[in-house]
């Protein structure tokens, strides 16, 4: 096979960026047949198929995932040959997306992002706030706040912390209800629910709560609704201790039930080895979401 053409290369990379045809051929300045030829001649070339087209969209294939890694590899290879040439070989620029649970997005990015921005001013950090796990081979996003270990094995992991949750309620809530302090405190009490399948009633029982789907006054699916419920008197609910600790009005209840642990695994694919901005961000977000003083350490 003869040495690949770094223009068909390009157009592939920014096609599979864009998942347009369209917003590729604008990116690079060419006409979309033009951009369409070229993509077609390295799947020629290659003998494979890169792309499926689902409705306007430009999705890749499993083959196209693969071959991207070394793409985006060239890419950044050549870009920092430019930077080079120019002098400005140690610049930091570009966005870089970072995928977390709502709560994580709305109550711990927030100052970590600041942070990045007043260290490193060319990276721009987009903010997916996703309950679902983002699929980054596929590139929904370039990092992952998860609270499960990812069975992927081409995934870049790094287990954080082991982190903790437990149960609240607001201060006029407690005036009102009482400070309820055992599991069986709880039997009678509203609870502020997150699904209404009974998976959440489910979970409580097993953590030892007496609860019924009576004992729930509301639901919300999303954390930071569920955690704006609660804050308004609604009912009991749960949230991480770092978020809770910062919210005003809010009160531990049921202290005696034991806390519930869940690990934050950072997450990226192997594009972590060449891309320095991504680098940057991971180990920032490592740094900014490592243990605080009285954290557990992570489960061995």
């Amino acid at each position: 096979m003869d040495k690949l053409d770094w223009n068909q290369l390009r157009a592939f990379l920014e096609t599979a960026e864009t998942g347009s045809l369209s917003a590729a051929a604008r990116k690079l300045g060419l006409t979309q047949p033009t951009l369409s030829r070229q993509v077609a001649a390295i799947e020629q070339r290659l003998d494979v198929t890169l792309f499926e087209r689902v409705g306007k969209r430009m999705v890749l294939t499993d083959t196209g995932l693969d071959l991207l890694e070394h793409a985006r590899a060239m890419g950044a290879a050549a870009d920092a040959l430019g930077l080079s040439a120019t002098g400005r070989s140690q610049a930091v620029e570009g966005v870089v997306s970072v995928s977390a649970s709502d709560a994580v997005a709305a109550h711990l990015l927030p100052p970590l992002v600041r942070q990045l921005r007043k260290d490193d001013p060319g990276i721009a950090i987009e903010v997916i706030s996703s309950n679902a796990l983002s699929d980054l081979r596929r590139r929904e996003a370039d990092i992952a706040i998860r609270h499960v270990k990812p069975e992927q094995p081409d995934l870049i992991a790094r287990l954080i912390r082991e982190a903790s949750a437990s149960f609240y309620a607001s201060e006029d809530w407690v005036t009102v209800h009482g400070h309820p302090r055992s599991a069986e405190d709880a039997a009678t009490l509203p609870f502020v629910g997150s699904d209404r399948s009974g998976q959440y009633l489910a979970y409580l029982q097993r953590h030892g709560l007496p609860v019924t789907e009576a004992s729930f006054s509301c639901y919300a699916d999303h954390s930071v609704s569920h955690w704006a419920l609660v804050r308004q008197g609604l009912g009991i609910g749960a949230m991480m201790e770092e978020i809770a600790r910062e919210t005003p009005g809010i009160r531990r209840v049921l202290d005696d039930v034991p806390p519930v642990r869940f690990p934050i695994w950072l997450v990226t694919h192997r594009e972590l080895r060449t891309s320095r901005r991504i680098r940057v961000v991971f180990d920032a977000l490592a740094r900014g979401l490592a243990p605080t003083t009285g954290d557990p350490p992570p489960a061995a």
